[in-house]
């Protein structure tokens, strides 16, 4: 009998691609797909890096696939649009060993900046999509992934959630395959792709988007349901199991293949219903494609683009019941904050009291756009403030950004914050960039890059330094800054942002989560002095707390003893304390 585990999603993706042989993993981390490359680290089997960018992920794994061995890349939905440009083309090359992408798309959008649909993406680029529903479908869908890639000689994307990635569910555990590595063979008239190359192999391409459509139908991840036919559902992924809680007796084809899409199955499904919805967060991929074949169903117009479904929505929605819901308990509102003991906070005081505004990035420090820092006016995506400050000053002057800086963490900026700088380099731009780090990918859960010193691998390798990089591509004012140190912090950006260069400010303190060692000092408010000035509140640390009588207090279970508020007291009514 084979072991049974329960693994979530991600896990159960990482033990699929152990099973199915894989050889190369690359990856960029990126919630909801991180713990994937977090697990296989777990198989020593597989090579595994945290890659700069999904970019370059995505042509690791390509370059070990060309070597004839099978290999994988893994992304959030928004990692794929920075992959695409190789995935676009390796839809034309095809593959040596099998070659996967999973992707983890956001519904709901619990940590990203948009809620695109990766299907869309892959039906341009004509890549396969397949799309299980849960844990044990995940491991199983890796391992089909693998031979379906090498059987139609294309990439294969696997497509997660947010849901599906961080659910649990029973795994039955295999064991691993050892397929022979492939022979390399020169062929350039299929791995070059010069414009007469990709001619031909464009031919090839829609031979095969005919071919997985027609065999696709006998996929074995594709299953029909016949229960009751008054309601027929076509559905895939996580939406599958909302439909057998919400309408356990309705007739289901859950598609395992989402692209292309198996046409005779559904043709032949559809006309043994009554009446045909379609279930599918997000965009209407499957719905658009089944209506343009003349097919009558209900999709969208009784269903949402936006965010996750669930059990109670198909209830409302398809049979029309109304849901008597308990209304939740009102509660004190969250909002999402920086850590006590955050560098960012620092920095972002900073800015705040010299009234500067920051063209920002993704990360932790988005959070510097809210309450009380608020000093953040842009967000788009990774690498965009540099060049959101660049096309500030090109538009309005360099006088115009003289209260402007771009802001930037240690990981985003080797993503894609190097390219925006050498062109502000080389476009004779001025402005001043902070570069803020904290010595990891903090926003993800704390995972190592090329300039932390330490692989995914848990090896030791060589730290790029960042400062040296700077001033390598041609800027002449680079300042390492710590980033506590507000005095002089404020001193260094006054002098910066009057310059008509380009100038880089590192702030350096690490994520205050990475220091595992116990708390030796903290800060402590002497009520009798403070003079309820509230200056010590203004970078919103979480673990000041303004008192009824208007003196401020330090909860002890929260302070790091990083020593902000100390340097904003001007009444000495903060003092330190050993613990």
């Amino acid at each position: 009998m084979k072991d049974k585990v329960i693994m979530l999603g991600n896990e159960a993706f990482a033990r699929g691609a152990y099973e199915a042989g894989v050889k190369v993993s690359a990856a960029y981390p990126g919630t909801p797909s991180t713990e994937i490359s977090e697990n296989i680290i777990k198989y020593k089997e597989i090579y595994s890096e945290w890659s700069p960018n999904e970019k370059v992920a995505m042509e690791v794994a390509i370059g070990a696939s060309m070597s004839g061995v099978r290999a994988m890349a893994s992304m959030k939905h928004v990692g794929l649009n920075v992959a695409a440009d190789p995935l676009f083309t390796v839809s034309y090359i095809g593959v040596t060993g099998g070659l996967v992408a999973v992707v983890a798309d956001d519904p709901g959008l619990y940590s990203s900046q948009n809620e695109q649909d990766t299907r869309a993406v892959a039906r341009a680029a004509k890549v396969p999509v397949l799309e299980p529903s849960d844990s044990a479908e995940a491991k199983e869908f890796m391992k089909f992934a693998f031979d379906l890639s090498e059987k139609y000689d294309t990439p294969v994307i696997v497509r997660s959630t947010t849901r599906l990635s961080h659910s649990q569910g029973m795994v039955e555990l295999g064991n691993r395959l050892e397929p022979e590595d492939k022979p390399y063979e020169r062929n350039t008239a299929k791995n070059v792709m010069m414009p007469g190359n990709a001619k031909n192999r464009h031919l090839v391409v829609e031979q095969r988007e005919i071919a997985l459509a027609e065999d696709g139908c006998e996929f074995p991840v594709n299953k029909v349901e016949h229960l009751d036919t008054g309601i027929g559902i076509i559905t895939s992924g996580i939406p599958y199991q909302y439909v057998k809680e919400a309408l356990p007796e309705a007739s289901v084809l859950k598609l395992g293949l989402v692209n292309p899409l198996p046409k005779k199955l559904i043709e032949e499904f559809a006309s043994k219903v009554d009446k045909l919805y379609i279930v599918e967060e997000l965009d209407p991929i499957i719905e658009e494609q089944v209506k343009s074949w003349g097919i009558k169903a209900i999709g969208k117009e009784i269903l949402t683009v936006q965010g996750e479904y669930s059990a109670n929505l198909l209830r409302t929605a398809i049979l029309g019941e109304k849901i008597k819901l308990n209304m939740p308990e009102e509660v004190p509102q969250r909002p999402p904050i920086l850590c006590p003991g955050c560098p960012h906070r620092s920095v972002f005081s900073v800015l705040n009291k010299l009234k500067i505004h920051a063209a920002g990035d993704i990360g932790c420090y988005t959070l510097g756009a809210v309450a009380p820092l608020s000093v953040v006016d842009t967000t788009v995506c990774m690498g965009a403030s540099i060049s959101t400050l660049h096309g500030m000053e090109k538009a309005k002057g360099k006088d115009y950004i003289k209260n402007w800086v771009a802001v930037i963490g240690d990981s985003t900026f080797l993503h894609t914050g190097i390219n925006s700088l050498m062109n502000m380099v080389y476009n004779q731009s001025t402005g001043t960039v902070l570069i803020l780090d904290n010595s990891t990918t903090g926003m993800t859960g704390h995972q190592d890059h090329a300039a932390t010193g330490k692989t995914l691998m848990g090896e030791s390798t060589y730290s790029i330094d960042i400062q040296g990089l700077c001033k390598a591509i041609g800027i002449n004012h680079v300042i390492v800054v710590p980033a506590f140190d507000t005095d002089y912090l404020t001193k260094v950006i006054k002098e910066e942002t009057t310059r008509d260069e380009i100038s880089v400010i590192i702030t350096k303190a690490p994520c205050v989560l990475l220091n595992k060692k116990k708390i030796t000092s903290q800060y402590k408010i002497k009520t009798e002095v403070c003079k309820k000035c509230g200056m010590c509140l203004k970078p919103g640390c979480p673990a000041i707390t303004k008192k009824e009588d208007g003196t401020a207090g330090i909860n002890e279970t929260m302070c790091t003893g990083c020593g902000l508020c100390y340097g904003l007291c001007k009444f000495n009514a903060i003092e330190k304390v050993e613990v």
